[in-house]
């Protein structure tokens, strides 16, 4: 998983995600000059029916911070959300913004999420240009205003064929994700679709995405 500092050079902070236990740990200078590091946001695994296991962690497979770090940014590949969190107070992550676009308890799939009240419930994922959204939010790139969030599906080509087989099936695909970056709050821009099943030479899994000069989770931006 990442480890990303704050862009801030005079800030002895940053995270690292803990993918399986999808908690995302904080770590920073004491006041003695030694390391120490806390866990500052924690996704609670939902308990579901009709899958491989009693529990579903989020499963966190990537994280960002924007440029002004005022927000962090991160998925959940399995449940199928995005999220944002104003870190400005490092010490208190509050969720600004969150998405479904994806994942394995959306409407329509056999496994269903279930509450403490004991009731089922799945999630509403939108059709982008008429097509249904495949697999989970795996990978993220945030535009330098902070404006963007650009996010594809693709993890592994193994752990997509256990989980996603449809993804491998009929191919990635990229949206872009329309952020506030003023108050926090992000929504789906219903007029950006990649397709990478449409690639000549059949499905293609897209992953990883950068800007030729440099982005959020780059040491070299301008």
């Amino acid at each position: 998983m990442q480890i990303r500092f704050l862009h801030d050079p005079s800030k002895d902070t940053g995270f690292v995600g803990s993918a399986l236990t999808s908690n995302m740990i904080r770590f920073f200078k004491t006041k003695d000059g030694s390391w120490s590091h806390e866990v500052s946001i924690s996704v609670k695994p939902l308990k579901v029916q009709n899958w491989i296991l009693p529990e579903m962690p989020g499963l966190i497979t990537d994280f960002l911070i924007s440029l002004d770090d005022r927000f962090l940014y991160f998925v959940n590949w399995l449940h199928g959300d995005i999220r944002q969190y104003n870190i400005e107070d490092v010490n208190n992550p509050v969720l600004t913004g969150q998405v479904w676009v994806g994942g394995l308890i959306q409407k329509g799939s056999p496994v269903v999420a279930v509450g403490e009240d004991g009731q089922t419930w799945q999630t509403d994922v939108p059709e982008v240009q008429g097509k249904k959204l495949r697999g989970g939010p795996q990978m993220i790139q945030l535009s330098l205003d902070g404006k963007r969030l650009y996010v594809t599906n693709s993890l592994f080509s193994t752990w997509d064929k256990q989980f996603y087989p449809e993804l491998v099936e009929k191919g990635a695909h990229m949206l872009q994700i329309d952020v506030d970056s003023e108050k926090g709050g992000l929504r789906v821009n219903p007029n950006f679709f990649v397709d990478f099943g449409a690639e000549p030479d059949g499905p293609s899994l897209a992953h990883e995405m950068r800007y030729p000069g440099g982005d959020c989770t780059s040491d070299i931006w301008i």
